[in-house]
């Protein structure tokens, strides 16, 4: 069982052919909110390894403390989550993103296709410990994964090297790791909750950002509502474009699975962006 797509994908391509890969969160849910049913909590219990991010839902946090430890595999641990959210409060280091600061913790590593790579290789390693005979395999299918995911961080490196912009005004606080690892400064209008509501101080302060500085695009995501990325692009002229932060598909998706949509993100950033 996985907590939500991007861990989905990820367990999918690394058991391969040696098991079967479940998400406890369905389609089309937002997984910051959706809580485990009882059933949810029973399969939980009953699966041969969990693969989670602790801190990102707290019913599966609770689900998984109920169960055996062993099989169970928590991503946080090789994904590096060095970056804190902050704040609203546009002007200070990366707008309200910080590395080690005392923030709440962005979970949001997936975006980070070099972040996905030692998360799947990590993994590998920790089903082998349950099933020693498709160690090996694990480990192979591991490797595949990380080859595709340094091809996608490649393209990610080649289309964003030169753009007209490089400030990156999303909904929400999703999108600080893909920022940092291709050299963009993510404004936020939200938290790091995608359906917060922001007070007219975030509006008004984000306006003014993108005024200032010259934003052409305000990106809104699948999944939640774009009313609020709408808003500030109608007060400041600029205009809309989806980008996703991957943590589960629909059918408004731009591709169908992780890779797919990830190169769809760079298609809209590069439009967005202004990049040559």
């Amino acid at each position: 069982m996985a907590s939500f797509y991007p861990l989905q994908w990820i367990s999918e391509r690394v058991v391969g052919d040696l098991g079967s890969v479940s998400s406890l969160t369905p389609a089309g849910a937002e997984p910051h909110d959706y809580e485990l049913t009882p059933r949810d909590v029973a399969t939980v219990a009953d699966a041969d390894a969990v693969v989670y991010l602790s801190d990102l839902q707290s019913s599966v946090d609770d689900a998984v403390a109920q169960r055996s430890a062993e099989g169970v595999f928590d991503a946080a641990g090789s994904a590096d989550l060095d970056l804190r959210y902050e704040g609203h409060e546009h002007g200070e280091e990366e707008h309200g993103e910080e590395e080690h600061g005392e923030g709440v913790v962005d979970p949001h590593f997936w975006l980070d296709p070099q972040r996905v790579a030692d998360v799947a290789d990590a993994l590998a390693a920790s089903l082998a410990e349950v099933d020693p005979a498709g160690a090996d395999t694990f480990a192979a299918n591991a490797a595949s994964v990380r080859d595709d995911l340094e091809q996608l961080d490649q393209e990610f490196r080649d289309g964003l090297a030169e753009c007209a912009s490089r400030d990156l005004v999303t909904g929400h606080s999703a999108f600080g790791y893909l920022a940092r690892a291709y050299d963009l400064t993510q404004v936020a209008i939200n938290g790091l909750a995608p359906d917060e509501e922001p007070g007219p101080g975030a509006l008004t302060s984000t306006a003014d950002f993108v005024r200032d500085h010259g934003v052409r695009t305000i990106y809104y995501e699948t999944l939640v509502s774009p009313a609020v990325a709408e808003t500030v692009a109608r007060e400041t002229g600029a205009q809309t474009q989806l980008l996703d932060p991957v943590e589960g598909l629909t059918d408004e998706s731009a591709g169908d699975d992780y890779l797919s949509v990830m190169r769809a993100n760079l298609a809209s950033l590069r439009s967005g962006q202004g990049c040559s």
